[in-house]
């Protein structure tokens, strides 16, 4: 088994010293030993049964923004936060949802028996053409053969843009599309402004036998869209707030957080209950732990949705808590059995004060954690804002994302209490209270090398 090296580095790049991973107590440097003491005082108490529990309770039943499901585990997470004797939260944000009112399809004058989906984005509007099969409705495949016809294209290969525009450029009424190999279901499919033709979705089954059907007759088609559009929900932010220490105060503020809310349908184990489960874990072990650091714990709704809870938060501190704020630790999918080794993905792919902390308390906790580029969570609009953020997420990811497959019986306790160990010494390592400023601690570790991973999600 090779051994990984831990370097230290001072701020003017000199090597200080290198000490292996797997050195006994006697081989670490005072500053070391000090440092895993600290650890101690948070990783020794982390209990992944906890967390597991959480998670069993979460995952019962979908969270899906705006649903009762959400309401239920917003409700379930603030009681939590409050029985650890924080002051909580319930930040309530309106976002629009879209309602794909009712769609239907007929063909030579006889119903179809499925249940079209209606693309998201969809206009109303209800057409009478002959269909036309347009394969992947590449640029290529797509000719004039489609004007004045409804397009029936496979899902696959090129966007739901290029396909909707291609068969709209060469005169096509309405588009039907199914789903591709090894994809189930129908509900899929967006059209965008300027795409002014009615757009439904169709399992593959049914696309198949429409394209053996369409090879022996020609199939007149009713693509009716009626009522679709957006309606406006409510979803929830949930923050509990540790005020630090009043005689050590420094005045900054460490932000840990993971979202709440489930995809349409899905239990949601691994995303996010298990980010949930670690912010709640933290939250109870931080509550009687002094630090000089004010630390808030939060869940975000809406993530699904497009961001939309950490954006509203994001956007609603002011210029002095941004300014205050020295960190934010956003935990997503954090449990799975079956996805790929931890990471921190920052927006930019630079690294920042949270990923110094993350490698360096993975160096003492597990092993250095790597960093790599990716937006698409809820640290986005946090490094948006200024504030150092990154995404700690194993990649790449399960087979089961967002499917109705993620449920508790994938979830890694190993992983888990893993990632809440080395989320929570980086955490403690800049709010304990014998660091008023990280780079001026006395105890404080130099930081560790740690590489850049071009690791896909």
């Amino acid at each position: 088994m090779s051994r990984k090296i831990l370097t230290f580095v001072l701020a003017a790049g000199l090597v200080v010293s290198s000490v292996p991973l797997s050195a006994t107590a006697d081989n670490h440097t005072p500053n070391e030993n000090a440092d895993h003491a600290f650890d101690n005082k948070v990783i020794k108490k982390i209990d992944a049964d906890r967390m597991y529990n959480h998670i069993a309770l979460l995952s019962e039943n979908p969270r899906e923004a705006g649903t009762q499901g959400e309401y239920e585990a917003v409700q379930y997470i603030k009681n939590e936060f409050e029985s650890y004797g924080y002051d909580t939260e319930l930040q309530p944000f309106t976002f629009q949802e879209w309602d794909g009112g009712t769609s239907a399809l007929s063909f030579n004058q006889q119903s179809f028996s499925g249940d079209p989906h209606t693309f998201n984005g969809s206009v109303n509007a209800s057409v009478q053409a002959p269909l036309e099969y347009a394969g992947l409705g590449s640029s290529e495949e797509v000719g004039s053969n489609v004007d004045g016809k409804i397009a029936l294209i496979e899902r696959g290969s090129y966007t739901f843009y290029d396909k909707v525009q291609n068969v709209m450029d060469k005169g096509a009424v309405g588009v039907i599309m199914f789903n591709g190999e090894n994809q189930s279901g129908n509900h899929f499919g967006y059209t965008y402004d300027g795409q002014d033709i009615p757009a439904v979705a169709i399992t593959r089954e049914a696309g198949l036998k429409l394209v053996e059907r369409l090879k022996t007759e020609q199939v007149t088609t009713t693509l009716t869209v009626k009522n679709a559009g957006t309606i406006d929900k409510t979803s929830y932010n949930v923050i509990a707030t540790k005020e630090p220490h009043k005689k050590k105060d420094n005045g900054q503020i460490v932000m840990i957080g993971s979202h709440h809310d489930s995809v349409a349908g899905g239990p949601g184990a691994n995303d996010d209950a298990s980010g949930v489960s670690a912010v709640l874990e933290l939250a109870k072990i931080m509550a009687k732990t002094p630090t000089d650091t004010e630390l808030r714990f939060m869940t975000f709704g809406a993530e699904e949705k497009g961001l939309v809870g950490s954006y509203h938060y994001a956007n609603s501190l002011s210029q002095e808590e941004v300014d205050r704020t020295v960190a934010q630790f956003q935990m997503d999918m954090v449990g799975s059995r079956d996805a790929g080794e931890l990471i921190m993905f920052t927006p930019d792919g630079e690294k920042n004060l949270v990923t110094d902390l993350g490698a360096a308390a993975g160096a003492r906790v597990a092993e250095v954690v790597e960093y790599g580029q990716l937006g698409r969570s809820d640290h986005v609009p946090f490094f948006q804002r200024g504030i150092p953020a990154a995404l700690f997420i194993h990649a790449p990811l399960e087979p089961w994302y967002h499917s109705p497959q993620d449920t508790l019986d994938k979830i890694s306790k190993e992983k888990l209490k893993e990632t809440t160990e080395i989320v929570g010494a980086a955490v403690y390592q800049i709010a304990r209270p014998n660091t008023p400023a990280l780079e001026n601690a006395e105890v404080a570790p130099g930081p560790v090398h740690y590489e850049f991973d071009d690791r896909p999600l």
